[in-house]
């Protein structure tokens, strides 16, 4: 297992920690492989009855490493433009995954989690937020969508109506509006996150684990949410070509504001 992702088992739940602390998290494409691979990990490994998710240092994670993304075409080739469908199934089924693991997921965030952190955070079944977290979908100020679930799974969770606002202004929450949207379940202070998750893991422990299965699997099947990732994944394909992304991008590598065209 790569070292930035630890995992470890303790009593009966699993562990799950992004450690690139030096940079708030930031995912790329190696940090998602070796998420993937201990999603697959807490998957084989006997006796548990939760996960809990978690960032090393001071923030649960920055999202999406955005060299990652002007990388591109260093990892997919010349033609990354033309495979975005694909790139976005690899990045989607690594959630996707997450999400359907029978056992219950809890995601403890603290400090930033934004873009792809909040997206792997969407997927979790729980949230407990430390005061002061930054969370928000920025994407829309680089001339794309979130595209990993996000847009999908934030609108099953609080609504269209909350949804766009928070998507479309490409908005940071604090942790107290996030709990009021409905987008986390509680919020407690940094020192107490960490307890907090483990008294909810306890208290689903003490459930019997295979009624607890199912009733996830009966609640996430009300939302048409492959549908939704198929669109997320066309309207990508369709934005990664568009000026206003590689606008976007140059903008926030260079820190100014960006000047979209619609194009």
């Amino acid at each position: 297992m790569s070292e930035l992702v630890i995992t470890r088992q303790r009593d009966s739940y699993f562990e799950i920690i992004l450690n690139r602390p030096d940079k708030r998290n930031a995912i790329n494409l190696e940090m998602l492989h070796a998420f993937d691979a201990a999603v697959a990990q807490a998957n084989r490994a006997p006796g548990l009855r939760a996960v809990l998710i978690s960032g090393a240092g001071e923030s649960f994670s920055a999202g999406i490493d955005v060299s990652a993304l002007l990388g591109l075409a260093q990892t997919y080739g010349p033609h990354w433009q033309q495979r975005m469908r694909a790139i976005t199934d690899e990045f989607q089924g690594v959630f996707t995954r997450l999400e359907r693991l029978e056992l219950p997921t809890i995601a403890l965030l603290h400090g930033h989690c934004l873009g792809l952190a909040l997206e792997l955070a969407l997927a979790c079944d729980l949230r407990v937020a430390a005061a002061g977290t930054a969370l928000g979908l920025p994407e829309t100020l680089l001339g794309i969508i979130p595209d990993v679930g996000g847009t999908t799974r934030l609108t099953r969770l609080v609504g269209p109506a909350r949804s766009k606002e928070l998507i479309f202004t490409g908005r940071r929450i604090d942790a107290a509006d996030a709990e009021r949207w409905g987008m986390v379940n509680y919020v407690t202070t940094r020192e107490e996150l960490s307890g907090k998750g483990e008294a909810l893991a306890a208290e689903i422990a003490q459930a019997a684990p295979l009624a607890v299965g199912m009733a996830k699997r009966v609640i996430d099947g009300l939302a048409d949410i492959d549908r939704g990732l198929l669109l997320e994944g066309w309207a990508q394909s369709q934005l990664f070509a568009s000026e206003d992304f590689l606008e976007g991008a140059q903008a926030f590598m260079t820190r100014r504001p960006p000047q979209f065209k619609g194009k």
